[in-house]
């Protein structure tokens, strides 16, 4: 049965990945659609963009652009050593990309600069890392970098009156605009959760894959999902983000 999976933050953890992978049952028939943050926390970032790069040529994946792309992808184009990325992650990538050939870090790069900001596939489903402000949609952003930047469509989605409906002229309407929206960005771990977590046909798959939680698989139409072991498991002998 062909598939449409969505994959949560991964955060440089390449053993959860092959992990996750695995569990799930990957085959050639499914689509696998991520949602960012492939590099920064764990020490193997530079191993999961050439793992991701090598997936791609047997199995259809889509990749969409997360924050911690975007700031592996200025270190890499432009040596940006920003203090605030190095201190959220970004000194594992450093490190992880110490023995990787100027060749191969240029193959990382044109990979980077191929994400989607974000996807919208034929079912009206919105896959992005963050989420949107404009009430057009992400198309319409005046500043295309908050579709990996922004939390107000999840704090939203978490804080709507449930007894308002879709009808109701108080429902947002950014929710109105897809049948479902997938996000990443904010772990659910904050809500004390390390399981995917849906409010108002948003859903969150970044089960805090950079702390104390997993990578998460799920299926896009069952909402069936698979899980690492949690990262900190993986690499005990790390911090991580903590």
């Amino acid at each position: 049965m062909k598939r449409t999976l969505v994959i949560g933050d991964i955060h440089g953890g390449l053993k959860g990945l092959e992990q996750v992978i695995e569990r799930a049952n990957i085959s050639e028939e499914d689509t696998l659609i991520f949602v960012g943050d492939y590099g920064d926390g764990w020490s193997e970032s530079a191993a999961v963009l050439r793992y991701l790069i090598n997936l791609q040529k047997t199995i259809k994946c889509i990749f969409i652009r997360g924050n911690h792309d975007y700031l592996v992808h200025r270190y890499l184009k432009y040596n940006d050593l920003n203090p605030l990325w190095l201190k959220h992650g970004g000194t594992a990538t450093l490190n992880s990309y110490e023995t990787v050939s100027t060749k191969e870090k240029e193959e990382h790069l044109l990979f980077l600069e191929q994400l989607e900001d974000y996807h919208i596939d034929t079912d009206n489903r919105l896959f992005v890392h963050a989420g949107f402000t404009n009430q057009g949609g992400p198309e319409n952003e005046f500043f295309s970098n908050m579709v990996f930047w922004d939390r107000t469509l999840w704090e939203m989605a978490c804080s709507l009156d449930t007894s308002i409906s879709e009808n109701d002229e108080r429902y947002p309407k950014r929710l109105k605009i897809f049948k479902e929206i997938f996000i990443g960005h904010t772990p659910t771990t904050r809500l004390g959760e390390v399981v995917p977590v849906n409010y108002a046909s948003v859903w969150n798959v970044d089960t805090g894959a950079a702390f104390k939680g997993p990578i998460t698989i799920m299926d896009t139409c069952t909402k069936e999902y698979w899980q690492s072991d949690p990262l900190y498991q993986l690499y005990s002998n790390e911090k991580g983000r903590n």
